[in-house]
Parts: C-alpha cells; sequence; structure tokens
C-alpha cells in the first residue's frame, strides 16, 4: 500500500483507538445525554461519523452506494458501548478494504453527489477530518458529563 494511505488509515485509527477510550466505561445514560440544546449526544455523534466516513469513503470515493439515512443517524438512542465500539471497528475495517483498492492516480478522480462535485482525495481527507472533529466533541461530551453537579 502506498505511503500516503498508510498514514490516512493510520490516523484513522488513532481517531477510532481514542473514540473507544472516550466511550469505555460509560452508562448507558452517558451515552444518550445532550449537554444542551443543538448538540449531540455521544451515542448520535458516533453514529454519524460512522455513517459519515462510510458516505465520503464509499459512496463517493469508491461509488458503493450504501443507501445512507442522514438524519436517521440524529435520532439514534439506546446503543450501548458495544453495539458502538463495533460500528467503529466495522467503519475502519470497510476504510482500510477500500484503501486498498485505491491508487494514487485515482485521488484526482471527480466524483459527483448531490452536495456537489469532489475528487475522491478531497473525499477521503474529508472523512477523516469529519471524524477527527466529533472525536473532540465526544471527549468534551465525555468531560461535561463526569463534571455536571460538580460545580
Amino acid at each position: 500500500m502506498n505511503p500516503f494511505f498508510t498514514d490516512h488509515l493510520n490516523l484513522l485509527k488513532k481517531c477510532h483507538t481514542d473514540i473507544h477510550k472516550a466511550l469505555k466505561g460509560l452508562p448507558p445514560e452517558a451515552l444518550d445525554w445532550v449537554p444542551g440544546r443543538d448538540m449531540n449526544s455521544i451515542c448520535v455523534l458516533v453514529y454519524h461519523l460512522t455513517g459519515a466516513e462510510r458516505f465520503w469513503i464509499g459512496d463517493v470515493a469508491m461509488n458503493e452506494p450504501s443507501n445512507r439515512d442522514r438524519d436517521a443517524e440524529f435520532k439514534v438512542r439506546g446503543l450501548g458501548e458495544e453495539f458502538l465500539c463495533k460500528r467503529l471497528d466495522d467503519s475502519y475495517a470497510y476504510a482500510a478494504a477500500a484503501l486498498e483498492k485505491i491508487s494514487l492516480q485515482d485521488l484526482e478522480a471527480p466524483r459527483i453527489t448531490s452536495r456537489g462535485t469532489f475528487t475522491v482525495g478531497w473525499a477521503l481527507l474529508h472523512a477523516l477530518e469529519h471524524s477527527m472533529l466529533h472525536l473532540g466533541h465526544l471527549e468534551i461530551t465525555r468531560q461535561l458529563w463526569e463534571q455536571r453537579g460538580l460545580n
């Protein structure tokens, strides 16, 4: 595998490992807890970021439709730590298999979506960027959960 794709997967793996750490040991009520108006629970964040990874890597970069229902990702509740960790692991496995099939020349290929036209390279980088952003949201949400009522 080309070093670019290896680096991409290593960064995605680190992101997923940090999400696993943020999930570890949280009770079910913490996973569904929403810290404030217009904010998301940890459960929603994990479900959404894995849906987005599949969309940008699969639907866009690989041209493999997933029939994603983005709106439904923001309504999930009651998914336990084990389910969310498996979803993360499955998402990583899909990304690893997909990147095995992509060449450096493929990165320049345009992809037309309902959201606009993007290159394969942009889609891959955006999937990583988006997951890292939500990792930060997850970590902050866990901190807020752990600090609630301490003031």
